[in-house]
């Protein structure tokens, strides 16, 4: 039962076994809250959870320094020192096997599914996968270059074992601490060519 005097209505939900509590406004007359609708022409989106119109004049704009969850939408705004290549010795697993067929227009090794990953409080990884197209061992050297924003915040050099002819393997490619923004990361064979 709700009082009509009551300014505030408390709902109690139940989602997923969780208890969630929300306080929603009355209104006296029962219609739903109205915000002011954009100008015409102007882009806006109104968010399904809150009812909020967001158009260019309202979002953003809080000004002072720029808070750490925010630093990745401004990469200028985060200072590393990227001149410095970073070696690495990397551990390969095999995953598989493909065809020996490295030839004029088949390279001997191969890259691809190239992923950026994040360990919470940990560091920012690559993790990718090498196929050996040639008839022998063959012992690459890969470049990773983590970016944010295009500015490049870590550049890696990876060594990896001798692969076995026809081998498929993967590999993980440690990159920057966890605090350093990174949105891609792009990964080519230095050799063999």
């Amino acid at each position: 039962m709700s009082s009509p005097n009551l300014p505030a209505v408390l709902v109690l939900s139940i989602c997923f076994g969780a208890a969630v509590v929300t306080l929603a406004d009355a209104q006296t007359s029962g219609a739903p809250a109205t915000t002011t609708p954009p100008m015409p022409d102007t882009p806006a989106f109104r968010d399904p959870k809150t009812g909020q119109i967001w158009t260019p004049e309202n979002v953003g704009g809080k000004g002072g320094p720029v808070s750490p969850e925010d630093r990745a939408f401004n990469p200028s705004g985060q200072s590393v020192n990227s001149s410095q290549v970073v070696e690495e010795m990397a551990q390969v697993h095999k995953v598989g096997t493909v065809p020996v067929t490295a030839g004029p227009t088949v390279p001997l090794v191969m890259l691809d599914n190239v992923a950026l990953q994040v360990q919470p409080g940990g560091r920012w990884q690559a993790v990718l996968y090498l196929q050996n197209n040639s008839g022998s061992a063959q012992s690459p050297v890969l470049g990773c270059g983590f970016t944010n924003g295009g500015n490049m915040v870590q550049n890696t050099r990876v060594t990896l074992p001798a692969v076995p002819p026809g081998d498929r393997v993967g590999l993980v490619v440690t990159g920057p601490g966890s605090s350093v923004f990174v949105d891609s990361v792009s990964c080519n064979v230095i050799s063999p060519q």
